[in-house]
């Protein structure tokens, strides 16, 4: 449940038994799913404030604000809710043009054919360039 300091509008949202929702990235332009990745009730808010996407990381256990280590922020244009209330979408501007932490565009780059996933997309930027 929500407390005082949060705003009420995130009770409207069905959160898991982790407190967590997907959150996908959208190209505010193109459309291009860019990422998906979970939110728990402090980053939405800290988004909504702050019109910059900020995630929960699951493997660290903390707030993730995207593009804290990368440089590869996104500025939020627009935060939607679904009809059941489970799944976020940000329409985002992806600023360097990286959403992926493979230095790709996109973090679904492959594709199913022949019974095998083929990446289908090319590195950007080499990840040791970004991340060191």
């Amino acid at each position: 449940m929500s407390n005082s300091h949060e705003p009420a509008w995130l009770d409207d949202v069905k959160w898991d038994a982790q407190g967590l929702v997907p959150a996908i990235a959208q190209d505010h332009q193109t459309g291009r799913i860019l990422m998906m990745a979970w939110m728990d009730r402090e980053a939405l808010a800290l988004t909504a404030r702050q019109y910059t996407a900020v995630y929960y990381s699951r493997s660290r256990q903390r707030l993730w604000p995207k593009g804290e280590s990368s440089g590869h922020v996104q500025k939020v244009h627009e935060i939607r809710l679904d009809c059941d209330a489970d799944v976020i979408v940000l329409s985002v501007e992806q600023l360097g043009g990286i959403a992926c932490h493979t230095g790709r565009e996109s973090c679904f780059y492959r594709v199913l054919k022949d019974d095998q996933w083929r990446s289908v997309e090319p590195v950007i930027k080499d990840p040791k360039d970004i991340y060191g």
